[in-house]
């Protein structure tokens, strides 16, 4: 059974900083492309950056040189270094795992998603 569990979102300021982190089981991590994609209310899941299996990243323009993502396949873990926030950053945040090397924009193309974490950015 796989799971992927996100944790790390909050409330923070404009400017802030959070790290989410996203761990996952019941799958060979290594094998998987890792995606971030959040969803702000009434508006569609929106890819925000991906994790290759062999470490390559790839981000939306929006959060280009904000957010940093990382993977320790160690721990089977993604994480989403977040900084700059900004209020349009609010948002439901959820990890996905892609079963080959690059991963996907397209949420529809993951095969499994975690529960998702709030993050809220107040002005």
């Amino acid at each position: 059974q796989v799971q992927l569990v996100e944790s790390g979102g909050g409330s923070v300021q404009t400017g802030g900083s959070l790290r989410l982190s996203c761990a996952a089981s019941g799958l060979t991590f290594s094998n998987y492309a890792m995606g971030w994609f959040r969803q702000a209310p009434g508006k569609e899941r929106e890819f925000v950056s991906i994790s290759s299996t062999g470490r390559s990243t790839y981000y939306a323009a929006s959060v280009q040189g904000r957010f940093i993502i990382s993977r320790d396949n160690a721990k089977n873990t993604v994480y989403l270094q977040m900084t700059s926030l900004k209020p349009e950053d609010t948002a439901v945040y959820f990890c996905a795992a892609y079963e080959g090397y690059s991963g996907s924009y397209s949420p529809y193309d993951y095969s499994y998603w975690g529960q998702g974490t709030q993050v809220t950015v107040s002005s």
